[in-house]
């Protein structure tokens, strides 16, 4: 009996201006799922405190831990209305906003004098997916210079390192007041409509997986 593949997913907690993250509850739904296609798929989910610290430590900690096949992360752009996969990382940090434990950085950059990482084209897959269940999603090529943009920064060197195979990082809007139906012409997305676009994606990174397993092997 071939071992599972596993898949590690990601949210992150409140931060300033952010009291309520929606992340939260997306991760904790997608991995509740029970399907036929995930029957041979360990689905773990990790929620990082909005702090640069917690994710160079936690990181590792739970890549150690779960030995992921792939990582998909979400986060929230609360002034984006619709869905963005993004592409790359950029070796940016603010010295503006702070973190959730008032720690600003001290310097502009990640690491080194590179300009950014790519995710992989696999972000197009992703990106199809999403689109197909219907939702409002595009492709980003800036991730902020936030947590979300770090996070996919020192995944991106994890997975260059021999790390999960594939890392793919989502940013999702505001959700919809009390989980209300979106009306027509309404600009937010509801919880329902993201599971939905998250459950294509976590599907499309099972089989993106898969097949650069099988390859590797």
């Amino acid at each position: 009996m071939s071992e599972k593949l596993r898949i590690l997913l990601t949210g992150f907690g409140p931060f300033p201006g952010a009291p309520f993250n929606p992340t939260r509850p997306l991760v904790a739904r997608l991995a509740q799922l029970r399907r036929p296609a995930l029957d041979d798929v360990a689905l773990s989910s990790h929620i990082f405190p909005v702090t640069y610290a917690a994710v160079d430590r936690q990181l590792p900690e739970v890549l150690a831990k779960v030995k992921p096949d792939a990582l998909l992360m979400f986060g929230l752009a609360a002034r984006t209305p619709y869905l963005r996969i993004e592409t790359r990382a950029r070796n940016a940090v603010t010295m503006l906003w702070p973190d959730a434990a008032n720690t600003r950085s001290s310097k502009r950059g990640i690491a080194g004098d590179a300009d950014a990482m790519n995710f992989g084209p696999h972000t197009a897959r992703l990106l199809r997916a999403a689109r197909l269940t219907g939702i409002d999603a595009r492709a980003s090529r800036d991730a902020g210079a936030y947590l979300c943009n770090y996070l996919s920064w020192r995944a991106i060197e994890n997975v260059k390192a021999g790390g999960p195979q594939l890392a793919a990082f989502i940013h999702i809007p505001l959700l919809a007041r009390g989980g209300a139906m979106r009306r027509k012409g309404a600009p937010r997305i509801t919880l329902d409509e993201l599971v939905d676009a998250g459950e294509a994606m976590l599907m499309e990174m099972v089989a993106l997986a898969r097949k650069a397993g099988n390859k590797a092997s």
